[in-house]
């Protein structure tokens, strides 16, 4: 095998609002909880059924955070990828271990699916990388014109 990838893709909702804080580097961080549920139908009781998953969610690019702060909240449909990564700590002496979805800078895109207003479904992107780094507004689309003649 000549490589690896780590990338989660997730679409869900927001279990809480955004929790931002800031870092002692004078950075910021965002921690977001995203839910992503499955439904069936029971075929013994033809009930409807719906197992839910969650998620835990680390935004560090300074641009996506202010995004998130001033358009997301609890129920927000959203699009992320990012990467796994697992930490550990220490309480009580007792070693602990999380998993969670990282979007840094270049390796990391989020797409709103709400609409800033959550009234409507027209999808805002927002991506994390040198092209949004630049600019704090969602990325500029380029309409193609039609000038291929087949």
């Amino acid at each position: 095998m000549a490589g690896s990838l780590n990338k989660v893709m997730l679409i869900g909702n927001l279990g809480n609002d955004p929790d931002i804080r800031s870092m002692q580097n004078g950075g910021k961080v965002c921690n977001l909880s995203i839910a992503t549920s499955e439904s069936w139908k029971d075929k013994n009781t033809n009930e409807r059924k719906e197992k839910t998953e969650w998620h835990r969610v680390v935004v560090f690019q300074e641009g996506l955070i202010g995004v998130i702060e001033k358009y997301l909240k609890k129920g927000s449909k959203v699009f992320i990828e990012g990467q796994l990564e697992t930490r550990s700590w220490e309480q009580d002496g007792v070693k602990k271990y999380t998993t969670e979805i990282v979007l840094k800078a270049f390796n990391g895109t989020m797409t709103m699916l709400d609409g800033k207003d959550n009234s409507n479904g027209g999808g805002q992107s927002q991506s994390q990388g040198q092209s949004y780094a630049q600019k704090d507004s969602a990325p500029v689309h380029d309409d193609f014109e039609d000038d291929i003649p087949f």
